[in-house]
Parts: C-alpha cells; sequence; structure tokens
C-alpha cells in the first residue's frame, strides 16, 4: 500500500472508490487504488470491515458476480422509488418466464423456451432480455440450423443482487410469484402480444 498509507486511510481510499464507482470493482480493481498491492487477502478483510461499518444504515456494501458497491437497503427503496421521475420498465409474463427459463436452464435455444413454454417465442422478447444486458448469445448448438444458445450474464446476476446462479430461489417460489405480479397495466396478465 504504500508507506504514506496508514490502514484507516486505505480502508477511506476503497470506500471513496467504492461510493464513486458507477459500477461494481472487483477485487482486482480495487488492488490498483494503491502503489503497493495490498493482495486479495488484506483487500477482503478491508471490504468485510468495511460492510460492517455500514450495518444499520440506509446503505450497504455488497458483494455480486462483478464485484463490490454500495446499494440501497431494499428496504429504503420504495421510499427513494418516490423520487424518480420515469417508471421502471414493466415486462410482460412472457419476458419473464423466458427469462426465468434461460437462467434455471442455461445454456437453452429458443427451441428449448419453446418446448417448454409451449408456445412460440416472439423474437421481440429475446431482444428486450439482450438489450436489457441480461442474455446474451454464448454459442450454437451442434445441430442442424446451429441454433443459438442462451444464458445470462454477469449483468443480470449485478442487477438481481446476486454473485452466482447459486443464489436464484427455488423454482416453486417464482412460480409463486409469477402468479402473483401483475405483468400489465390493466391489471390483466399479458403475453406476447401485449407491452415488453
Amino acid at each position: 500500500m504504500g508507506p504514506m498509507v496508514t490502514p484507516e486511510a486505505a480502508l477511506r481510499i476503497v470506500e471513496a472508490a467504492l461510493l464513486a464507482a458507477p459500477a461494481p470493482l472487483a477485487v482486482a480493481e480495487l488492488r490498483r487504488l494503491f502503489d503497493e498491492d495490498p493482495g486479495p487477502d488484506l483487500m477482503r478483510r478491508m471490504l468485510e470491515q468495511l460492510r460492517g461499518e455500514w450495518v444499520g444504515r440506509g446503505v450497504e456494501l455488497v458483494q455480486l458476480a462483478s464485484g463490490w458497491r454500495f446499494q440501497t437497503r431494499p428496504e429504503y427503496q420504495v421510499y427513494l422509488d418516490r423520487l424518480k421521475e420515469e417508471k421502471p420498465p414493466r415486462y410482460s409474463r412472457a419476458v419473464m418466464e423466458t427469462l426465468a427459463i434461460i437462467a434455471y436452464r442455461q445454456p437453452v435455444t429458443r427451441g428449448d423456451i419453446e418446448d417448454i413454454r409451449g408456445v412460440a417465442v416472439s423474437p421481440n422478447v429475446l431482444k428486450t432480455l439482450e438489450s436489457r444486458g441480461w442474455v446474451d448469445v454464448v454459442g450454437h448448438r451442434d445441430t442442424p440450423g446451429r441454433p443459438a444458445l442462451f444464458a445470462t450474464t454477469r449483468r443480470f446476476l449485478d442487477d438481481m443482487g446476486l454473485c452466482s446462479l447459486t443464489e436464484l430461489p427455488a423454482l416453486t417460489e417464482i412460480e409463486r410469484i409469477m402468479d402473483l405480479v401483475d405483468f400489465s397495466p390493466n391489471g390483466e396478465k399479458s403475453d406476447e402480444k401485449t407491452e415488453v
């Protein structure tokens, strides 16, 4: 870390970098903050110490798939949403079901998704997920036509607040949520024909 940087100063440097960063920072990136590399173990200890310092506040330090970031605690999000000028995008049931299939069965082809859902998948559904940065083509199946294989991205994990796919809730929980959620502006459950 260098002779001039005290442990307390190092902690504040890491804290400042995380607060200023527009995206999660990996341990390797945080180590570059210092002239002398503190190493991954010391950096992780500093991150855990920072996480402890922020317990009980409106913001928390979390570890995600692509690194560490400060984020609002979930219980305060409802209040912050009142300050937003634009409404968050609403996704159709078809988009959400397709995303769930990709997340739990990846990598999958469009045909696999159609077999599971029992209906054709609109190209707009996959385009919506790709444009959001949640799904990407990761290869092609070695079968006639070489169909694209879809999988979730690190951004999907980050946006869902997950470090890895193993943290996804059980499928039964997803099915329960899908049955409870209102997917369209007028309260009717929607399919490919409505907004994506």
